[in-house]
């Protein structure tokens, strides 16, 4: 049997359970574990589906986003975490952007009592927060109100970012997979895409629950990416992957 007949079959498999493990795959098509994992690799890269503990499942479609306030219930440990590794990759006297989102929002809790940054950003309580408790230079980029998520998007975003040179940027994302970034929101493809042009240095940050999902809109690929600050549940394999790709991930 051919790659394509093989990966076919394991995506058909995947359609009547929801989970199926290695060694069930190489018993029923008859290959070894390596050409099993490789035909993985191959669907994974394509955003079809996504690797677990032993075993690989269908990539979950993300039709739209939780607000903001949904969103700073989940994971609320981990996004602390991340942004406290976040914060220490920062150098003094640096021009940085915090992507609109809960996890940057932990980043800036993080920066409370600085003065040295100037920090641009597109998120609404992020700029209210670093008023009250920063005495950085802050710049909000403007543009069209997104209220669910509290931040701009849209082109008078990107036309702002293609203005300003930034060192480091932090991007959130609520789907991802080893084919790159995607969101359920057509408005902040350009934002994203103006992020990684404007900046010397990008970070995804994203706890390991918004790996394998998969939105309407391709946002950015990975290898636009210098590196991934995430959680410590993102699989093994995976991690592997994202190293092959020369992208550095931060656990």
């Amino acid at each position: 049997m051919i790659p394509a007949e093989r990966q076919r079959t394991i995506l058909s498999l995947l359609s009547h359970q929801e989970v199926i493990s290695i060694s069930e795959l190489t018993e029923h098509l008859g290959v070894s574990h390596m050409t099993i994992r490789r035909d993985i690799v191959k669907l994974e890269s394509s955003g079809k589906v996504i690797s677990v503990s032993g075993g690989v499942q269908l990539a979950q479609a993300l039709h739209s986003e939780l607000s903001h306030d949904a969103k700073a219930e989940q994971q609320a440990l981990e996004k602390v975490q991340i942004g406290k590794v976040a914060a220490s990759l920062i150098s003094p006297e640096a021009t940085i952007y915090l992507d609109a989102g809960t996890t940057s929002l932990e980043i800036a809790h993080q920066l409370a009592g600085r003065d040295d940054l100037l920090i641009i950003t597109n998120d609404f309580s992020i700029a209210a927060y670093l008023m009250n408790h920063t005495r950085c230079e802050i710049y909000h980029t403007g543009g069209k109100v997104d209220r669910e998520n509290q931040s701009s998007v849209g082109g008078k975003v990107a036309e702002f970012l293609k203005g300003v040179n930034i060192d480091v940027s932090f991007i959130s994302s609520s789907s991802w997979n080893l084919k790159g970034l995607s969101t359920p929101n057509e408005n902040k493809v350009s934002v994203k895409q103006a992020i990684v042009c404007a900046a010397q240095t990008n970070y995804l940050i994203s706890d390991s629950t918004k790996y394998g999902r998969v939105a309407s809109f391709h946002a950015l690929d990975l290898e636009e990416l210098n590196g991934i600050i995430t959680d410590s549940n993102l699989s093994a394999s995976v991690i592997e992957e994202l190293k092959d790709k020369g992208i550095e991930v931060i656990c």
